[in-house]
């Protein structure tokens, strides 16, 4: 049973500036901000005020944007690192605790009871201050059910408005996590938000598995940037609610491409090839198998619109193509071949993408045209004059 509604909290600008060697200038962090925004992301999670004044002067240019977005920042369940979220502009605070015995012994030095002890008081400490608060469970993954349920429960009664359940270190799978998910929306009324790493290649899957758990609210961030493997992708994740759930989350999904190209630059960490939905290859075909289907009704071979995202289907030429793919890649140029011709042109274009190692350019395969038996193309005929002009050079 899915929630009404799913809030995503996209933390590009916390969790995601914390990936290894990542750091946004103000400039940087206002466009990504207002980027967001503007595609309907609902809520952003915008940094760690703690970091010192000028994380905190960052956070108030954002907060002062005017920005449809609820805005929220993070902090250690700490009192001195509490206080520093108050007059800031932002209405929420996501306070994170350990809950797994290991971090919990092993980092912090505590026990169990001292965590709810904390929690009951660091809670009520923001609320004070006027903050709404989230209780982040710091490897909630590895924690113990019971206590796990026992520190919801606590943050609860303290007076928070949301729990977060992190995936911390990326060891769980979609099926564990619904089953978790589902024990705690049946043991607390409050929002439940899903924070989940990648370090499985399971972040997007985890998050969806989480929203059929119960789960209200979902972290990710833009191009799926964050620690080590990163986070669940901001535009894997909505997307995914939407083919795959029906989920209306109120994002314009078409404006993923620019936004993602925004944030790989301004983070350093370009976007792979085969990145689902905003990869260059994406939506790129070469297997003639494919290319034959996609020609003759586009639905053989897709799954998602590329329009839906903002994209295009693009056919490229390779060691796989077919006489099919060759004929409609000539006809772009204003080349009209017969089977025959394809069939000559394949192994040259075939030969050329084994040693040069990408798909031919435009100038290149008028080149091959050239070599036809009996081929003469008048200068301007069916072809822009410039790509003529190129080949005969």
């Amino acid at each position: 049973m899915f929630p009404a509604t799913i809030i995503i909290d996209d933390t590009t600008l916390r969790d995601g500036e914390q990936s290894a060697g990542v750091a946004f200038n103000l400039d940087e962090k206002v466009e990504i901000a207002t980027r967001l925004d503007a595609l309907g992301v609902p809520e952003l999670e915008i940094g760690i005020p703690a970091m010192g004044e000028v994380e905190r002067e960052d956070i108030r240019a954002i907060a002062g944007l005017g920005l449809k977005a609820s805005l929220l920042v993070w902090s250690r369940m700490r009192a001195d690192d509490i206080r520093l979220c108050a007059g800031l502009g932002v209405g929420m605070v996501d306070i994170s605790i350990p809950l797994s015995d290991q971090q919990i012994e092993r980092k912090l030095g505590k026990s169990r009871a001292w965590v709810l002890e904390s929690i009951e008081y660091h809670v009520k400490l923001a609320t004070d201050l006027g903050l709404e608060v989230s209780v982040g469970g710091e490897d909630s993954s590895r924690a113990d059910t019971d206590f796990l349920l026992c520190a919801a429960e606590t943050a609860q009664h303290a007076g928070a408005q949301r729990f977060r359940f992190a995936d911390t270190l990326g060891v769980m799978e979609p099926f564990g996590v619904f089953e978790r998910i589902a024990t705690l929306r049946r043991a607390i009324d409050i929002d439940i938000e899903m924070h989940a790493h990648d370090d499985l290649g399971l972040a997007t899957a985890n998050t969806l598995a989480a929203v059929r758990g119960g789960a209200t609210h979902v972290n990710t961030t833009v191009n799926g940037l964050g620690e080590r493997a990163g986070n669940a992708a901001l535009e894997e994740v909505a997307v995914g609610l939407h083919k795959l759930y029906g989920q209306n989350t109120g994002i314009d999904l078409t404006g993923f491409l620019t936004l993602s190209e925004r944030v790989a630059r301004a983070s350093g960490r370009p976007v792979g090839w085969h990145k689902s939905v905003v990869g260059e290859g994406a939506f790129t075909h070469e297997a003639g198998v494919h290319v034959d289907g996609l020609l003759k009704d586009i639905l053989n071979y897709q799954s998602l619109d590329p329009q839906d995202v903002g994209r295009q289907h693009t056919l490229v030429l390779g060691k796989h193509s077919g006489a099919n793919g060759v004929i409609a890649a000539y006809s772009k140029l204003g080349l009209m071949l017969d089977r025959a011709q394809a069939g000559f042109l394949l192994p040259r274009i075939r030969a050329f993408v084994t040693r040069i190692k990408r798909a031919p350019f435009p100038v290149e395969l008028v080149a091959f045209y050239f070599e036809l038996p009996l081929v003469d193309i008048p200068r301007g005929y069916g072809m822009p004059t410039q790509l003529y002009d190129e080949v005969v050079a």
